[in-house]
């Protein structure tokens, strides 16, 4: 094994500070989402898994997502068209952009519309302590060329 693949990612290190037991798929798994650049669905994560170990099944990746997003390691999204998106949920905040021609999900953080978001929640009379935004769109014309 490379020395690369022996140095536990972040979600196995996150897995270990909450005593989860880390069978070798669940390591195949939690490397695989740890190097995501993007917000796979359980499709897409068990077709890199299963590109890394063939013995790892559907429904091995479903009960490991579903795990590790009961315990706050990772956090499911729902960008419509039916079916729950993943990411580590230890990450900076950050809001999303879905390109709802292609599901493309871009992540951005505007303090503008953190600011309005706080003045708001004041305005009536709350506090804030949490939110999450998702913008739905498609490219402009001049971003298609």
């Amino acid at each position: 094994m490379a020395a690369s693949a022996e140095r536990a990612s972040r979600i196995e290190r996150l897995c270990a500070n909450k005593r989860l037991r880390m069978t070798g798929q669940r390591r195949v798994i939690a490397r695989v989402l740890s190097d995501a650049k993007d917000h796979p669905d359980v499709e897409e994560v068990h077709r890199r898994a299963h590109a890394v170990d063939t013995r790892i099944s559907l429904s091995t990746v479903y009960r490991t997502l579903k795990l590790l997003a009961d315990n706050g390691i990772l956090e499911r999204h729902d960008f419509g068209a039916g079916r729950g998106r993943y990411e580590e949920a230890a990450r900076s905040h950050h809001d999303h952009l879905i390109d709802i021609e292609t599901g493309r999900v871009i992540e951005f953080r505007n303090e503008d519309i953190e600011r309005i978001q706080h003045r708001v929640a004041k305005e009536l009379g709350f506090d804030l302590v949490g939110h999450r935004l998702e913008l739905y769109g498609v490219p402009t014309k001049r971003a298609r060329k």
